[in-house]
């Protein structure tokens, strides 16, 4: 949405301090927090695209934060999905840029990506789609690489069925279990060791008119 119509105000009421950037429609991205945080900045800055709707960082009670809306793609055959590719190559070259994966470090959001064959619910009929394919498979490993460790799956290996994305268009999507694991948490080593628990939230996804994503849960002890 519109950052005039972001309900900042809901939030202040709740204790929370909250920096957003968005636009109707399409990209926003949004960190709240219980303290004010600290070298808030918008978008890539290597002179190509900035993307500032798609791109915040900023440190949280002394946490690194790099929260993206990673571009959808819309078809491989498409600009759109050489752009994706193009922004995980520029998002790995941003945090080798300004970060060390010695520091306590967050990379989070909608990633846009399902990278094992157990995060989609029939990854033999979804391969090829630009969320799941080999391409985007090895982008979003390169930024990984860089040191990043992926939380959900240091406390859930090989669990499979656990989706953060339902699509409304899909009947009963939910039900039937028709999801994606789009929605990640990446740690540096600092703080992926001192990861306690990760897990998804279903209750949001189950509530009236519902956002097609749900929330993903990570806890540390720091």
């Amino acid at each position: 949405m519109e950052d005039d119509k972001f309900p900042s105000k809901e939030f202040e009421a709740t204790g929370y301090t909250v920096v957003f950037r968005g636009e109707k429609r399409y990209n926003s991205v949004a960190v709240a927090s219980r303290e004010e945080p600290q070298e808030i900045s918008f978008g890539l800055d290597d002179g190509g695209p900035t993307d500032g709707d798609r791109l915040i960082r900023g440190i949280f009670s002394g946490i690194r934060v790099v929260n993206t809306y990673v571009p959808q793609g819309h078809e491989r055959e498409s600009p759109q999905f050489q752009y994706k590719l193009q922004w995980f190559n520029r998002l790995k070259d941003f945090f080798a840029t300004h970060y060390s994966p010695e520091e306590p470090l967050l990379w989070c959001g909608d990633l846009n990506v399902a990278p094992e064959q157990i995060d989609v619910h029939n990854p033999k009929r979804l391969l090829g789609h630009v969320c799941f394919t080999p391409e985007v498979w090895e982008a979003f490993a390169s930024v990984k690489s860089w040191g990043l460790a992926d939380v959900f799956r240091k406390h859930h290996p090989a669990e499979p069925e656990q989706y953060t994305f339902f699509d409304y268009r899909v009947p009963k999507s939910v039900e039937r279990g028709l999801g994606w694991r789009v929605d990640h948490i990446l740690a540096a080593s600092p703080l992926a060791d001192r990861s306690i628990n990760c897990y998804i939230d279903m209750n949001p996804r189950l509530a009236e008119k519902p956002s097609d994503h749900t929330i993903l849960v990570a806890e540390f002890e720091v």
